[in-house]
C-alpha cells in the first residue's frame, strides 16, 4: 500500500525521472538515503516500472499524432492474439489499447515527416490480422502531454 511520501516520489518522479535521491529526499521531506531507499522499493514493487527520454519532436522526426480506431473480423482469442502480437512489431505504434464500445482498439500513430500516412495505413495498418475497419483522426495540436 502506497503512503502519501510515496504517493509525493511518485509525482516528482513522473515529472522528472532524472531526479537524484537529495533531490527527491528534499521535495519529500526524507534524507538521501531514506529517498533512496523509498525509490528503490517502489521499483522493486512494480509502482515504478522504468524511466525514459523524452524526446523532441525534431529528435522523433516530427511525426503526427494519428488515432486509429480498429475493428476486428470476430474476437475469438486466436484473433485478439495474432492482432496483439503484430501490432508490437509495428515501430510507428506509440500506444495501443483494448477498448469497450463501438470499436475493439485504439491505435495511437506516430508518423515521422519523411513518411507519409497513406503508406503506414496501406503497409502497415490494413496488413495487420483480423481488421475489418480503420477509422482514422488526426490530432491537431496535443493539449496535455502525459510524458
Amino acid at each position: 500500500m502506497l503512503d502519501l511520501i510515496d504517493r509525493k516520489i511518485i509525482s516528482l518522479l513522473r515529472q522528472d525521472g532524472g531526479a537524484s535521491a537529495g533531490r527527491v529526499g528534499e521535495r519529500v521531506g526524507l534524507s538521501t538515503s531514506a529517498a533512496h531507499r523509498r525509490v528503490k522499493l517502489l521499483e522493486t514493487g512494480g509502482f515504478i516500472r522504468g524511466y525514459k527520454a523524452r524526446l523532441s519532436p525534431e529528435a522523433r522526426g516530427n511525426p503526427s499524432t494519428v488515432f486509429v480506431s480498429v475493428t476486428l473480423k470476430d474476437q475469438t482469442q486466436e484473433t485478439l492474439s495474432k492482432f496483439e502480437a503484430a501490432l508490437a512489431r509495428c515501430d510507428q505504434i506509440e500506444e495501443a489499447h483494448l477498448m469497450s464500445g463501438e470499436s475493439d482498439y485504439l491505435v495511437k500513430l506516430a508518423v515521422r515527416s519523411d513518411q507519409s500516412f497513406e503508406q503506414v495505413h496501406r503497409d502497415v495498418l490494413a496488413r495487420l490480422p483480423g481488421v475489418q475497419r480503420l477509422v482514422s483522426q488526426f490530432s491537431i495540436r496535443t493539449i496535455v502531454d502525459a510524458e
